[in-house]
């Protein structure tokens, strides 16, 4: 093969290569915009999917895998804060439900008439609040996380 007929060939090649890679480009830019216009709207899982699918279809397209990080980064925060929110809401009900049930129970113990049933509410109840303090402490260490890893990427 002669060297023009191979560079002609070559410059063909890599021509293809850059418009194809041009529109690669501009359909992650566009499964980013989809990502960041379901954030907007609240929703989280479909901006996500966004996000997940544009990391694997465009691995190339660096520029906007790295813009979609802070975008997931900026999902998961606010994932996270709503969930924290309606936890301490939970827990908060929680916390009087338990210490109402503990009080009856404790009278009634100190009278020897807390029966099996009233004592399994009040351990059901504390497992209840025990649980819901265990997700508002990942939650918060959670958004502690993301805060540091967003503060280390600035």
């Amino acid at each position: 093969m002669s060297k023009l007929r191979l560079s002609i060939i070559l410059f063909i090649a890599a021509t293809l290569m850059a418009s194809c890679g041009g529109s690669a480009q501009q359909k992650a830019e566009e499964l980013l915009r989809q990502a960041d216009f379901d954030f907007e709207h609240g929703h989280y899982d479909m901006a996500l999917a966004s996000i997940d699918s544009l990391r694997k279809i465009y691995p190339n397209a660096v520029d906007v895998r790295r813009r979609a990080l802070v975008l997931y980064q900026n999902i998961s925060l606010k994932q996270a804060q709503e969930d924290l929110e309606r936890t301490d809401r939970l827990l908060q009900v929680a916390r009087r439900d338990y210490e109402y049930i503990k009080r009856e129970v404790e009278k009634r113990r100190s009278d020897l008439n807390a029966t099996a049933e009233q004592l399994q509410t009040l351990t059901l109840t504390k497992m209840k609040l025990d649980s819901l303090q265990v997700r508002f402490d990942m939650q918060c260490a959670k958004i502690k996380y993301i805060h540091k890893r967003q503060k280390e990427e600035r």
